[in-house]
């Protein structure tokens, strides 16, 4: 028995690492730093003009580094797209109304609003790219899909949580506006300087990247210490956290097997059902975060919780599916009806 157990504890680190990503460990460092040091005051009011400045320069970048070229080639597979599409803006939208009816038993009003926004996020680029590279499957569709539903989401993400969860829930029609000055026009022009700057941001892609990382961990910090000085985060018992975690794991088996199902009936190659149920189902953590920031402004903090904690799921989740996916046949299909982890 000794000499089984020791190599697993052996190994035990390692498997912790790749379950965990860095990146959010980083995240929930930073809520533990604003639980322990909340910004109050006139600190409050630095770290959030912080934050929007962040913001901008975010989508600046987002918008620099976009390719039109490429953007416009990915049309081709528009029926991909569309499935993608409606997986990320109408069947999660969908999900999220049901999920109220769990509301206020199992998960709190606010909560529900934060699974809300979550299933109006668009989908992720950088996460849903390397599952498809690990899956063997149709990387240059996931790529497109990726881009796609962030530029669709820029405006679909502030109309669809406009429409869904409204003024009653804190979420004002100025954010509409305050989506269009702070992100879609640093977005634009990004796009508009590409030609003078895409360069510089090719050759400085990690250094960028760290930057944006950076600038959404400010963000978390500025919503969670908000939070904590008005008191919002008593509200949230272990409880509640257990049963908003269910819900964000069912989201995201709903998601993985109706993907899997709809691109095999409709007749797509291996390659391409990889791509449409890994974009299909993922959440961006870049894109919500800041969005969730400027829509709900100071009560944003439990908005996001859910969005983080679904963004973790779904890397432990899909990294295990990937890794199975690119053991089997080239052939072999994926999520079958059997097994929900065999494509």
């Amino acid at each position: 028995m000794k000499s089984l157990s020791w190599p697993w504890l052996r190994s035990w680190p390692g498997r912790l690492r790749r379950a965990v990503d860095p990146y959010v460990a980083a995240l929930l460092g930073t809520v533990a730093l604003a639980a322990l040091l909340p910004a109050s005051g006139q600190a409050a009011g630095a770290v959030e003009g912080a934050a929007d400045l962040a913001i901008g320069l975010l989508f600046f970048l987002y918008g620099a580094r976009l390719s039109t070229r490429e953007a416009v080639h990915g049309l081709r597979q528009w029926k991909l797209h569309l499935v993608v599409g409606s997986s990320t803006f109408v069947l999660f939208p969908l999900l999220g109304l049901a999920a109220g009816g769990l509301a206020p038993f199992l998960l709190t009003d606010r909560l529900h609003t934060g699974v809300l926004f979550l299933c109006v996020v668009p989908s992720t680029v950088q996460s849903s790219i390397a599952l498809t590279s690990t899956a063997r499957g149709n990387v240059p569709a996931a790529i497109c899909a990726g881009t796609y539903s962030s530029l669709a989401g820029m405006v679909l993400t502030p109309l669809l949580a406009a429409w869904l969860i409204g003024s009653t829930a804190g979420f004002s029609a100025d954010g509409l506006v305050r989506i269009a000055t702070q992100l879609l026009l640093p977005f634009v022009a990004g796009q508009c300087l590409r030609r003078w700057i895409g360069g510089f941001t090719a050759r400085h892609r990690r250094a960028l990247g760290l930057l944006d990382r950076g600038s959404i961990l400010l963000v978390v910090y500025t919503a969670f210490s908000r939070g904590m000085t008005e008191g919002i985060w008593q509200q949230i018992t272990p409880v509640r956290l257990l049963g908003l975690l269910s819900v964000a794991g069912t989201l995201l088996a709903v998601a993985l097997v109706t993907t899997s199902c709809a691109a095999r009936r409709l007749g797509f190659s291996r390659e391409d059902r990889v791509a449409i149920v890994f974009c299909g189902s993922n959440k961006s953590l870049a894109t919500g975060l800041p969005m969730a920031a400027v829509l709900f402004g100071d009560s944003a903090g439990p908005v996001i919780l859910p969005l983080m904690l679904f963004h973790q799921l779904q890397l432990m989740v899909c990294a295990l599916i990937a890794a199975r996916w690119a053991r089997r046949p080239t052939g072999s299909t994926p999520l079958t009806s059997a097994h929900t982890t065999t494509p």
